[in-house]
């Protein structure tokens, strides 16, 4: 199963209000673990960002002047997800009505919800009445999200891909996220859980002698015979 964890950043809350896509970060997953490839980019949203937007993402109008506009971008993003990417993100309504609204903009087609996976949806039914936000869940699980100084759209997706496998496995699992020391870790502990003894089975003469007798009335010229039927020829 292949899927598209993503985040957006915006300029505010809605397209009804003439927000935009400010940076879009999202990580292929195949069967929920991470394979290592990535999108990242940051947006002119052709508009001003308000202060109090850039105090939660702190992508300034300074710093988005030069970055491309959503249209040049939007090839690229398209041949990322594909055709058989189903997104996963969190509070999906939010980032998938940008996204599409991005699109659309663009004359591109755009996504269905029934490609959607939206985890604040799986987080509320396994959590009833609890804070079910990325950071809580991310605390709830033990997710380290200490860089989250800011939001930012790569390195939420990159969060949101471990709490979304934790949603689906529980969190008692380590995490996927493995870097090259756990997994030698990981290897040495899965090489020691299976331990082959030698063990040595020593027959009688009896059954050595009713094993030869079966063998020789019913299989012509029997294989395990073989030695001593050349020595006896």
């Amino acid at each position: 199963m292949r899927e598209i964890c993503f985040d957006t950043e915006t300029t505010g809350k809605s397209v009804d209000f003439g927000d935009r896509i400010v940076e879009i970060g999202a990580l292929e997953l195949i069967d929920h673990v991470p394979t290592g490839k990535t999108f990242h980019e940051y947006i002119n949203p052709e508009r001003d960002v308000p202060d109090e937007v850039v105090a939660v993402h702190g992508l300034t109008n300074e710093f988005l002047a030069d970055k491309p506009k959503f249209y040049e971008i939007a090839q690229s993003w398209i041949d990322f997800v594909g055709d058989d990417g189903v997104f996963v993100a969190h509070n999906a309504p939010f980032d998938m009505s940008f996204l599409n609204f991005e699109l659309k903009n663009c004359g591109f087609n755009t996504y269905d919800n029934d490609r959607v996976i939206d985890t604040l949806v799986i987080a509320r039914k396994k959590f009833p009445g609890k804070h079910n936000s990325l950071d809580a869940l991310c605390e709830r699980f033990s997710v380290d999200a200490s860089a989250r100084t800011f939001h930012g759209a790569l390195l939420d997706a990159q969060l949101l891909a471990e709490v979304y496998y934790k949603l689906i496995y529980g969190d008692g699992n380590q995490g996927f996220l493995l870097n090259e020391s756990n997994f030698k870790i990981n290897k040495a502990i899965n090489t020691q859980k299976v331990q082959i003894i030698n063990r040595k089975f020593t027959l009688s003469e009896a059954e050595l002698a009713e094993h030869r007798d079966f063998l020789e009335k019913n299989i012509k010229n029997p294989l395990w015979l073989s030695d001593e039927i050349k020595e006896n020829a």
